[in-house]
């Protein structure tokens, strides 16, 4: 794809986030917004914000995507691909619905979409396409010409997106002590979600037994574990571990927990461990909290040493996969043969979210997908 330059249809880009406080006065509105229809009282809100004022109320997220907007814009111009790139969040500033009214206003009518994150569930698909589809009918509502959007394929196998992340598996590896290297196991984390969103997440046929979240992570880090050993020499043992669980407690999570993990790990005997937040396409709380500051001290008061890889981030080999993102699907859409870049077994993601993909328990329009309104 590296030498095609036309994006048609698609005249602009948006990447889509979740969004982060950037202050000690954001955090409690921040966790409103994502809260929000939960009746969750502000002093609750305060104790769960605990976190972020550890960290002065900072995010990390909404620097990580300054920093992608930044590598996205540099490879497009680099390359010849002449396509605007936006930015847009659900739960702060700068707000989906007002990066959207912008794009409208600049004359924009046909947008491509990347979400920051690479897998299928509900949370990490579906909602987006809620928000989208949400943010589009408050602009109609507002007498703005409604722009079609289509969101880019998931990107979890796309080697743009797995290679940064074996770099930052090995750069792990070589900084823990010689004597404990060679026994060191990875754990591969990601942010739980109820067995019962795992389990329909991706399309219908996906459907059972953690569906094609737990698939697609477990393909990740089997394909960053082969990598490992093909360039070290050594079979690092390795599991799929989890972070960041929240809800009701009688509610099963997937599992297991990753401070759990560490401390079954510990009484194997297993004498270093290497976190790699595979699931998180950038460092925000989740990662700067869950595993920089409680699984690491859990793993200290263990006496296990740990280090935790680097997530991609603003990676300019990230920013080049974004930019064979949007020219495979422009070639799709222009009805030119494509084939899609993908590692592994699962092979590329869909283009259109087929309907019953990633339901939620209460369905609300969606948009980029089978059945979408716009």
């Amino acid at each position: 794809m590296s030498d095609l330059r036309d994006p048609a249809p698609y005249d602009a880009l948006l990447l889509l986030s979740f969004g982060g406080p950037e202050g000690p006065d954001d955090v409690v509105p921040f966790l409103a917004n994502v809260t929000r229809g939960r009746g969750i009282p502000e002093e609750r809100l305060k104790e769960v914000g605990k976190h972020y004022f550890l960290f002065g109320g900072v995010s990390p997220i909404n620097a990580q995507n300054r920093a992608l907007l930044d590598a996205l814009r540099k490879d497009f111009a680099e390359h010849g691909l002449e396509l605007p790139v936006y930015w847009g969040n659900r739960n702060w500033a700068p707000y989906l619905t007002d990066t959207l009214r912008e794009m409208i206003t600049d004359g924009h009518r046909r947008i491509a979409v990347l979400a920051t994150s690479a897998y299928a569930s509900y949370s990490g698909c579906r909602q987006y396409r809620e928000n989208l589809a949400e943010s589009l009918s408050a602009l109609e509502a507002e007498g703005l010409p409604v722009p079609r959007v289509d969101k880019l394929r998931h990107y979890f196998d796309h080697p743009g997106f797995v290679r940064p992340m074996v770099d930052g598996v090995l750069a792990s590896l070589a900084d823990l002590p010689e004597d404990v290297r060679a026994g060191a196991h990875l754990a591969f984390s990601t942010h739980s979600i109820p067995v019962s969103a795992a389990d329909t997440s991706g399309p219908v046929e996906t459907h059972g037994d953690g569906g094609s979240y737990v698939a697609e992570h477990l393909e990740v880090a089997r394909l960053i574990a082969e990598a490992v050993r093909e360039e070290t020499g050594v079979d690092h043992p390795w599991q799929l571990v989890y972070q960041s669980r929240s809800g009701a407690p009688h509610i099963p999570w997937l599992e297991p927990d990753i401070c759990d993990h560490l401390e079954a790990l510990h009484g194997d005997g297993v004498p270093a461990v290497v976190m790699a937040p595979i699931g998180f396409v950038s460092d925000h709380m989740e990662v700067l909290y869950d595993l920089d500051t409680e699984a690491t001290a859990k793993a200290a008061e263990l006496g296990l040493p740990v280090r935790r890889s680097a997530t991609v981030g603003a990676d300019p080999r990230f920013a080049a996969a974004v930019r064979e993102l949007v020219l495979e699907r422009a070639a799709a859409e222009q009805g030119r043969p494509v084939t899609p870049c993908a590692l592994g077994a699962l092979g590329p993601s869909h283009d259109l979210c087929p309907v019953g993909c990633c339901p939620a328990r209460v369905l609300k329009p969606a948009a980029a997908g089978a059945d979408s309104p716009f």
